[in-house]
């Protein structure tokens, strides 16, 4: 069961959006990546108050993902990039990404905090930051 509502079009861009942000960083990478856009896709909280679909929350401006500016997001979306999207849209998390709702690929460590949000780890380039319950509860609620 899905935790967000999806349409084949809104796999497809999931699925690109995941390519373009981590593909370098294999399926776990992607998987991550996904996990922060899905988040992003189903809270109400913070920045996401009116990012109610994955388009929504793809083409978010300010604060969305500097992928969609180039080429490469625009390109099809593979069978493999689908299988990962559908697997976050159906709730499968992985830590450090589980709770976040954002990452950002730093040129040297992952700082403590990112726009005022707590690291919770990295993973190879990427650094994930995930609110407070204060700030944003649903974000840890389980489907």
């Amino acid at each position: 069961m899905a935790v967000i509502k999806v349409n084949s079009g809104d796999i497809d861009v999931l699925a690109r959006l995941m390519r373009a942000e981590a593909e370098g960083e294999g399926e776990l990478g992607m998987l991550l990546a996904g996990n922060v856009m899905v988040n992003r896709t189903r809270v109400r909280c913070m920045d996401f108050g009116n990012v109610n679909t994955i388009p929504d929350m793809a083409f978010q401006s300010p604060g969305g993902f500097e992928a969609v500016q180039k080429s490469y997001f625009y390109q099809k979306a593979r069978e493999r990039d689908r299988r990962l999207a559908r697997r976050v849209v159906k709730g499968e998390r992985f830590n450090p990404g589980e709770f976040a709702l954002w990452f950002f690929r730093p040129d040297g460590p992952c700082p403590d905090q990112w726009w005022g949000q707590w690291n919770t780890g990295r993973y190879k380039a990427h650094c994930f930051y995930q609110p407070t319950a204060a700030e944003c509860e649903e974000v840890f609620n389980t489907f």
